[in-house]
């Protein structure tokens, strides 16, 4: 098949769609279809070049005001380069990654030229409303609307999914779309893999990985890093990038983390797999995560999880299979929880081996394998008309 994959998240600000809709591609060019994806632009110029089988075009992008390193298509040019793209790529199937600018003239464009859509939720209004100050003092008005915003551009899809079977009641319970399909974001399971000797380091590590933003209460790990005690001699890794890196650096300081704890900044896959690897237990205190595919990547490589009991991270975590939740907000409890993994590096092993077996159901080759069912599903069910039967039809 040819297929055109769009996303308004793009990979260097380091995200699970972004993640996600890279991986995807890569897994669909292997698989021996031809592959057209559509990001922003990081740097506001537009192009296109070849990545891992796939043909990429980078549209031409604006910094998101009040955040200088964030970038959305530029809404006066991206219609004519997404039309550009479908006459070039002349898709079977178009799959968007969101309801946004991009997404959603994608989708668009897509329906004009009666292709089918799929279209993959990983929208919730606390990822986004934070950035956008005005709408901050107004947050149920504002998540409404959200909602109803996504509700009106993917009604436009032939089909809906999403990651997890809590992100798809959450989209019944907020819009009147018509069931998800839930499709795992997916891991690669060969890669990431580590195995870890019984009998913990002398300086066991703990590890974060994702952005830098209000919905990842980094700040509350950093209060319940400092409240173990100093005979723990635990490390903290921070891996991600966003707009509250330096605050949180200045929170650590305050704290009297001093070299206890790092920040990593943005690394490419290489260096991330090594951060696994290096880790003893990975922390997730995020609350509005319809996956997490950090946490995915953590489980593969068997470690073990503290999480917040928040969304759709309880569909990964286990407590006492694989990890432990705590209450969202609770930081005294989160420092338990880390103490009690940090002084037991046997019950750290059995937690470990429960996060890999999770996460072998989260196979990215299957994840590929299923999108492909659904993709020729879409396309011989015929649900719109083609060019050529428009013309015939005329």
């Amino acid at each position: 098949m040819k297929i055109v994959l769009g996303a308004d998240q793009y990979p260097e600000y380091i995200n699970g769609a972004a993640t996600f809709t890279a991986r995807l591609g890569a897994g669909l060019a292997a698989a021996g279809h031809t592959v057209d994806l559509l990001w922003p632009s990081a740097h506001g110029r537009h192009d296109t070049y070849l990545e891992d089988g796939v043909r990429v075009h980078r549209l031409s992008s604006l910094s998101l005001p009040g955040r200088p390193r964030m970038q959305v298509a530029a809404p006066l040019t991206t219609g004519r380069q997404v039309e550009h793209v479908l006459q070039i790529a002349r898709p079977d199937v178009v799959h968007v990654q969101s309801h946004l600018g991009l997404g959603r003239t994608l989708l668009r464009r897509a329906h004009e030229a009666g292709v089918p859509v799929l279209a993959t939720n990983h929208f919730m209004p606390e990822n986004l409303l934070h950035h956008v100050p005005v709408v901050r003092q107004f947050p149920q008005t504002a998540s409404r609307l959200a909602w109803g915003d996504l509700e009106r551009v993917f009604s436009g899809a032939d089909l809906v999914s999403v990651p997890t079977q809590r992100a798809a009641d959450l989209l019944r319970a907020s819009t009147r779309l018509a069931p998800a399909e839930v499709v795992s974001c997916g891991v690669d399971l060969g890669r990431f893999t580590a195995t870890r000797p019984l009998g913990g380091p002398a300086e066991p590590r703990l590890l974060f990985v994702g952005r830098l933003e209000e919905e990842k209460h980094v700040d509350q790990l950093l209060r319940a890093f400092a409240r173990l005690p100093g005979t723990s001699r635990a490390r903290l890794e921070v891996v991600g990038m966003g707009s509250l890196r330096v605050p949180l650096e200045a929170l650590a300081h305050a704290l009297g983390l001093g070299g206890s704890v790092r920040f990593l900044g943005a690394v490419d896959d290489d260096a991330l797999l090594a951060a696994y690897g290096r880790a003893d237990v990975f922390v997730m205190p995020g609350t509005a995560e319809l996956q997490s595919i950090a946490t995915l990547e953590a489980m593969a490589t068997g470690l073990p999880v503290v999480a917040a009991d928040a969304m759709a991270l309880p569909h990964l975590v286990r407590h006492g299979v694989n990890g432990r939740l705590y209450a969202p907000g609770d930081v005294a409890g989160l420092a338990a929880d880390l103490e009690l993994l940090l002084g037991d590096p046997a019950l750290r092993a059995r937690l470990g081996r429960g996060s890999r077996a999770i996460a072998q159901v989260h196979s990215l080759t299957a994840t590929v394998e299923t999108f492909e069912r659904h993709y020729t599903a879409l396309v011989a069910a015929g649900t719109r008309l083609s060019e050529p039967d428009r013309a015939l039809a005329a």
